[in-house]
C-alpha cells in the first residue's frame, strides 16, 4: 500500500486580505442594521411555533399554521414593545 500525501492548498495573502475585508464589512453592516437579524430570528422561532400550531388543530394546512404562528409572534412582540413604550417613555 502506497502512502499518499495531500498537500493543503494555501490561499495567497491577497485573497486572505479580501476575505478579511469582506468579513469586517459584513460585521459592521450587522452592527448597524438590526432588522434583518430580528427577522431571521423570528423566522427561526416560527420553525418551532408552526408545528405546535399545526398539531393543535389537524385541519389547518401548513401555510395556514405558518401564518398563524407568525401572526402570534407579531402580536406578542408588538404588545411587549407597547408595554415598554408606556412604562419607559424616556428611551423612546
Amino acid at each position: 500500500m502506497k502512502l499518499v500525501r495531500i498537500r493543503p492548498t494555501i490561499l495567497p495573502p491577497k485573497i486572505w486580505i479580501n476575505v478579511l475585508e469582506e468579513v469586517t464589512e459584513i460585521w459592521s453592516a450587522w452592527r448597524r442594521q438590526k432588522l434583518p437579524l430580528y427577522l431571521f430570528l423570528a423566522m427561526c422561532f416560527n420553525l418551532v411555533v408552526s408545528p405546535l400550531v399545526l398539531a393543535a388543530d389537524g385541519q389547518l394546512s401548513r401555510t395556514q399554521s405558518w401564518a398563524l404562528g407568525l401572526l402570534g409572534l407579531v402580536t406578542v412582540s408588538l404588545s411587549v414593545y407597547l408595554f415598554f413604550v408606556m412604562f419607559v417613555p424616556e428611551k423612546f
